[in-house]
């Protein structure tokens, strides 16, 4: 087998159907049209207006414009805004797919992660009021300890420090022992 072909088995082992279809489901929901019966989800987003036209759902003008003819390049350039717009929008960087995974269709795990990742990021932002993808992000839980707290931890002896209710590894014997000959 080739390296290419196994590559592109390894990505495709990747992908959940499951994961493909509640995204699909969810930017079905954000835009409030179906996606055309027959087309697979995939084709449907690859030219990247969906994705532009979901983003202005979330924050209207946030894609000035959205390319809808003009060829490989314009349309690149639709992926290539939808991704600036999910920074700007406060998507992570390193949860954004590459254009090339979804032009080419590299890598369309990637591609629904990422938008689970924009479904998460739209909990933070309390003007949506619309569809969410995903679980709702942990939010910071800041505990204050006062002083007298903090001083009583002090005392306590972690397990990592070898005190574990008397448990050693005195008689452990694991192969053969060290044997010391004198005078050999």
């Amino acid at each position: 087998m080739s390296l290419e072909r196994a590559v592109r088995t390894k990505l495709a082992g990747k992908r959940n159907p499951d994961q493909e279809r509640e995204a699909q489901e969810w930017l079905e929901a954000v835009l409030g049209r179906k996606f055309p019966a027959g087309v697979l989800y995939e084709d449907y987003i690859r030219d990247g207006q969906v994705l532009c036209e979901v983003m202005n759902k979330l924050q209207p003008g946030i894609v000035p414009k959205i390319n809808s003819s003009g060829g490989q390049f314009k349309m690149m350039e639709n992926i290539n805004q939808f991704q600036q717009a999910l920074k700007a929008y406060g998507v992570p960087d390193v949860d954004v797919f590459q254009t090339i995974d979804l032009w080419e269709k590299k890598d369309i795990a990637q591609v629904t992660t990422t938008l689970f990742a924009l479904g998460r990021t739209t909990y933070r932002h309390a003007d949506w009021k619309g569809p969410w993808l995903g679980p709702r992000p942990a939010e910071e839980h800041k505990r204050d300890f006062t002083e007298e707290q903090l001083r009583a931890g002090e005392g306590i002896i972690g397990l990592q420090a070898g005190q574990n209710k008397g448990a050693t590894q005195a008689g452990q014997n694991i192969g053969a022992g060290r044997k010391i000959l004198l005078g050999k």
